[in-house]
């Protein structure tokens, strides 16, 4: 049976794990990864354009895959809300078995020449979280749920890495503490928008915000829209 393109990738993408310890997410890594797999090496330029980078972005897909999966299976119907997304952002953590190969990513994609493909893995990490949890926002409220708990999800990943706490429970308590933030925030913004003496400042921000759409999902990849003049 005639592997596919996707089933190659993810050959390289397990061969390529025993070397990210010792060589990071780099060619040398790569080029033992193609050996290791014995394939051409036209091939695997074909699959992986850019190398170990793509296979960082395969590994990352993964572990959003593992994530997907487990919200699918476990019983969330009780939790507050705040708490599913607590519970969702901590299935992606524990989806990672190679926490070198994340530590190794995250110094990747600081990269200034990477640093938009690791914030866009990011973004869809947690537009994922929002769409599996129900999310039907389709207005400014679809970039900023995104954008805040990408901020989460980033500082939490970051935390855990230096954590050695029994079962990361460090980590979980700092992540709760973050929720806690942002509930706080979103608590003060609607104490400012319901107040009727800032009311005449929020007036043109409030109407631009009302302009903003979510992106088209078949649409060119733009990255939102203003709804046209009625």
């Amino acid at each position: 049976m005639t592997a596919t393109y996707e089933d190659t990738k993810e050959q390289l993408l397990d061969a390529i794990l025993d070397h990210v310890p010792f060589d990071g997410w780099s060619e040398s890594g790569f080029r033992a990864a193609i050996d290791d797999c014995d394939l051409d090496v036209g091939l695997a330029r074909a699959i992986c354009p850019r190398g170990a980078v793509d296979l960082a972005l395969a590994f990352h897909a993964r572990g959003d895959r593992a994530m997907q999966e487990r919200i699918k299976t476990e019983d969330l119907s009780g939790l507050k809300f705040r708490d599913k997304i607590a519970a969702a952002v901590r299935f992606r953590l524990q989806a990672v078995d190679n926490n070198e190969a994340v530590r190794r990513g995250v110094t990747l994609f600081a990269l200034p020449i990477y640093a938009a493909d690791g914030a866009k893995a990011v973004w869809g990490t947690c537009d994922l979280i929002w769409n599996a949890l129900g999310d039907s926002s389709d207005d400014v409220n679809w970039y900023t749920k995104r954008a805040t708990l990408s901020g989460v999800y980033s500082s939490t990943l970051l935390y855990w890495l230096g954590d050695d706490s029994p079962n990361y429970q460090a980590t979980w308590d700092f992540l709760d503490r973050r929720i806690e933030g942002v509930m706080q925030f979103e608590k003060l913004k609607a104490q400012v928008n319901g107040n009727p003496l800032l009311k005449p400042f929020l007036a043109v921000p409030n109407w631009l915000a009302g302009h903003v759409k979510a992106p088209v999902k078949m649409s060119d990849n733009l990255p939102g829209s203003l709804s046209p003049r009625k």
